[in-house]
């Protein structure tokens, strides 16, 4: 009895050591850094309601099969020329933001067209081409909005372009057009705690969509050609299809999840803000306890707050150990790489001895 409580104590640790690590580094950097608790509480508030909605858009593709989709990047820089265009037209507010995420939206469709097209052409090798897209499309990003706005697209707003007229300044100001146009419809405060609903209401919707997709056919044809293509395939489901299907999901929602992302930061650093998206958003799934087969919707919450958590804290905990903030700077970096390391070799190694 006592060999089999031992046997199934071992399995939950092993299966959930990611976030339980993370779980004691964060408090580690909590207790270091002294924060006040309703400053942190209102930090993750605010992180919950700007970060999730971009986790969540992995949920699909590695219920496919596909692994952690990198290229949501793409997603996130159809995000950013859709506002791009948007403040130089003017349009402000939720009109604004609206229209910002039908535009992404529709870019979005094509883009992840053409990863899935690509991923298809690389079964087994997903997750490297991936990220590998995402590199090609930042050079194709960085040529447009360097070298072509301003000459072969026309932009009216000059006060955003380079002082020779050719090619973007290095950040876009969303004051006054695009910034807080989500958060600001609905505030609800708790003790000094500010709780965007809208943001955190359109969240909870995404929950609920990607739990009623999973039940439809369309997504137990996810499931079927994730747990093995060929069985699916000889039971009739369209493989390739399903899994381009599963990455324009994955894309769109990523736009959709940059417009909310942006307009709750209010400045879009034009060059920079899409790199980091892939990498922090897999790192906090992945901290949430999900793995390159396995995820859902409560690792993608849980990964969001323990990962802005140490996000928060980091930086002060550098400063109390180290006498520089800039430590807690790198160390945020660092771990993020590092999470996405450890759970691969962990699922590397979860294969190798389940296939002994």
């Amino acid at each position: 009895m006592e060999k089999n409580a031992g046997k199934v104590v071992k399995s939950i640790l092993i299966s959930n050591i990611v976030p339980i690590v993370f779980f004691l580094l964060t408090l580690g950097a909590v207790l270091v850094a002294k924060i006040p608790p309703l400053f942190l509480l209102s930090e993750i508030a605010r992180r919950l309601s700007r970060n999730t909605f971009l986790v969540l858009a992995l949920i699909i593709p590695v219920v496919a099969g596909l692994g952690l989709n990198f290229a949501i990047v793409l997603g996130a820089m159809a995000a950013q020329a859709a506002m791009f265009f948007v403040v130089d037209w003017n349009i402000t507010g939720l009109k604004g933001v609206l229209l910002s995420m039908l535009i992404a939206g529709v870019l979005s469709v094509f883009l992840g067209w053409l990863v899935g097209k690509t991923l298809n052409r690389a079964k087994g090798r997903e997750m490297i081409t991936s990220m590998i897209l995402g590199f090609f499309a930042n050079g194709v990003y960085q040529l447009i909005f360097l070298f072509f706005i301003g000459s072969l697209i026309p932009f009216s707003k000059t006060d955003i372009l380079l002082p020779q007229g050719v090619g973007l300044r290095n950040t876009v100001d969303l004051y006054g057009v695009l910034d807080g146009a989500l958060n600001n419809i609905w505030v609800v405060n708790i003790k000094f705690i500010n709780f965007y609903m809208v943001p955190l209401l359109i969240v909870v919707g995404l929950c609920l969509f990607i739990t009623f997709l999973l039940k439809t056919k369309l997504g137990q044809d996810f499931k079927a050609v994730g747990q093995d293509m060929h069985i699916a395939r000889t039971s009739g489901i369209d493989v390739d299809k399903t899994r381009i299907i599963a990455v324009i999901i994955s894309t769109v929602l990523a736009a959709i999840g940059q417009v909310i992302y942006l307009q709750d930061i209010g400045t879009i650093n034009t060059y920079n803000s899409h790199e980091q998206i892939g990498l922090f958003s897999i790192a906090a799934l992945l901290v949430g306890g999900a793995s390159v087969r396995k995820a859902s919707i409560w690792n993608a919450i849980i990964g969001v707050i323990l990962f802005h958590a140490l996000f928060v804290v980091a930086p002060s905990a550098g400063n109390k150990l180290f006498g520089q903030p800039q430590i807690g700077e790198f160390f945020r970096e660092f771990v993020a790489y590092a999470v996405i390391a450890f759970a691969l070799a962990m699922h590397g190694w979860r294969a190798r001895k389940a296939k002994h």
